[in-house]
């Protein structure tokens, strides 16, 4: 299929944050495996179809980009047979369009909902270590070194003290793996890349369960032909993942807003939670004296996305030292921040998400 190409020089309104995952039907085996059903994936939201009388195939387009993604992400999916793509995309209504076109004092963009957003800083050790196990796990150069180890990786952390156990779910690809020996080296491979972690993350003692629900000598073991537990019925919902900083931390402060696929213009629920995260760090970083920070902003929707309706820090510090001696400089900081929000002529952030710089999940 030729690639399909659109390009009118400006972000238009779109918000194409909702999508559904329907697990497929597999016959996982060693040595190969075969697909019995496809993983469906149905994309919902809003976004302009026509400019004037040049029409946009927002459908196709949507299309196109989610099998691109999967062709690029899942080294073990083939994106044209393995996965069907529905997109059901409307225009969205007048008015949010029209507010999405206008803008505020000094050409700053319109804040297109009610909603909050937030961020914490330092990442405890914990939370830096899980996601340090994920992202070794997905590397770039490990389908080089192990392809036997699917995308599909969920990584639980428990701390006790200094101690800290893991439970880490890895799909293993079944054509890399020849039998069942080679899928348990696998496994110690992944265990073993724990503890190492661990170590550099400074935890005396760790406990590594990989695939912690296999029984070998039944035959139940996660042998996938995908990489994913999607291929044999593990459904999903846009909103039950990863936060913008990669974590599900319902212990932090935490947004239920997923930021992929809202548009980086004037969607807050993308905005404000990367600034939120933004403002956290840099407060912490302005003093040694400053242990943790947290920042909540609340929008109000045809507001100025520069103005929220409250920018709320909270500080700890070490030895009690009284946090109001900080207040100034967390002001300057937030108003920083905020100045670097999306305008319409001057879309600063907005380059910062579609270059990609900015991780979003």
């Amino acid at each position: 299929m030729p690639r399909i190409s659109h390009s009118l020089g400006a972000i238009l309104h779109h918000n194409v944050d909702k999508a559904l995952l329907c697990g497929g039907r597999s016959a996982p085996a060693f040595g190969g495996g075969a697909i019995l059903a496809p993983i469906h994936v149905h994309l919902a939201g809003r976004a302009v179809s026509q400019v004037a009388n040049d029409p946009i195939p927002i459908a196709e387009i949507a299309i196109q980009c989610t099998r691109e993604w999967f062709g690029t992400n899942m080294h073990a999916m083939d994106a044209e047979r393995h996965v069907q793509i529905h997109a059901g995309i409307q225009p969205g209504s007048i008015d949010l369009q029209a507010l999405f076109s206008a803008a505020g004092p000094q050409n700053v963009a319109l804040a297109n909902d009610t909603s909050i957003g937030v961020g914490h800083a330092p990442l405890t050790r914990l939370e830096r270590l899980v996601l340090a196990v994920e992202k070794q796990i997905n590397a770039r150069d490990r389908v080089r070194q192990h392809p036997a180890w699917g995308e599909d990786a969920k990584v639980m952390g428990v701390r006790h003290g200094e101690a800290v156990n893991l439970t880490i779910a890895c799909a293993m690809i079944g054509r890399h793996l020849a039998h069942i020996d080679d899928y348990l080296a696998e496994k110690n491979a992944v265990a073993d890349l724990g503890r190492r972690l661990a170590i550099e993350h400074r935890f005396a003692t760790c406990e590594v369960a990989v695939n912690a629900a296999d029984r070998p000598a039944a035959g139940s073991i996660y042998l996938t032909v995908t990489g994913t537990s999607a291929e044999a019925g593990d459904d999903g919902q846009v909103g039950r993942g990863n936060r913008v900083n990669g974590l599900i931390t319902p212990c932090r402060p935490m947004s239920l807003e997923a930021a992929a696929g809202k548009n980086p213009v004037s969607h807050v629920g993308k905005i404000y939670n990367v600034v939120a995260g933004e403002i956290a760090e840099s407060v912490v970083a302005m003093s040694s004296d400053i242990r943790s920070a947290e920042c909540l902003m609340v929008s109000k929707i045809g507001a100025p996305v520069t103005n929220p309706a409250i920018v709320q820090i909270k500080l700890a510090t070490v030895d009690k030292i009284p946090a109001l001696q900080f207040t100034a400089k967390a002001e300057e900081i937030a108003a920083e921040r905020l100045d670097n929000i999306p305008r319409l002529v001057i879309p600063r952030l907005v380059d910062e998400f579609v270059a990609g710089r900015i991780e979003i999940f």
